[in-house]
């Protein structure tokens, strides 16, 4: 599986594997442009809804170690490897918009771990904060990894034998 960055805003997360053979003009017809803003805007409830229920389900103080963010981060680098692999080639922009960029947007969050290392080590707790560096990268990298794996299984058994 070939994936291709490309140039510009997607609304979904910058990949395309070009499977669909849809241009980004056929995908957006002159006119829809606030149709992208509405599915973020839409999508980014859900995705924080979800983090904010997960959140309540695993809570942490500022000095414990932040299970519910490596979770929601993990989770988050899974789906987007499947979508990115097993969906984003037939998706329109909108549900690229929708689900990329808008429910998984707000689902996961950089800042959060940033701020958990660094409240982590300010605490004089360095090792917690290496572990939950290591363990975000890693479970990160293998979860979007695998994400894309099984996506790309997803597209294989959706489309027809012999074509790409």
């Amino acid at each position: 599986m070939k994936l291709h960055v490309r140039p510009g805003p997607d609304y979904g997360c910058g990949y395309d594997n070009h499977r669909s053979g849809h241009s980004r003009a056929a995908l957006l017809p002159v006119g829809s442009t606030m149709r992208p803003v509405v599915s973020v805007f839409i999508g980014g409830m859900l995705g924080t809804a979800v983090r904010l229920g997960l959140d309540a389900l695993l809570p942490h103080t500022d000095t414990g170690f932040p299970a519910s963010t490596l979770l929601i981060n993990i989770m988050g680098s899974l789906a987007l490897g499947f979508l990115v692999a097993g969906v984003w080639p037939t998706a329109s922009a909108t549900l690229r918009a929708a689900l990329g960029t808008g429910v998984l947007g707000s689902f996961t969050t950089f800042s959060a771990v940033v701020v958990s290392l660094t409240t982590l080590a300010v605490d004089g707790q360095e090792l917690l904060a290496l572990l939950y560096l290591a363990l975000s990268l890693l479970l990160g990298f293998g979860a979007a990894a695998l994400g894309l794996f099984l996506g790309a299984r997803f597209a294989n058994r959706r489309s027809p034998r012999g074509t790409p």
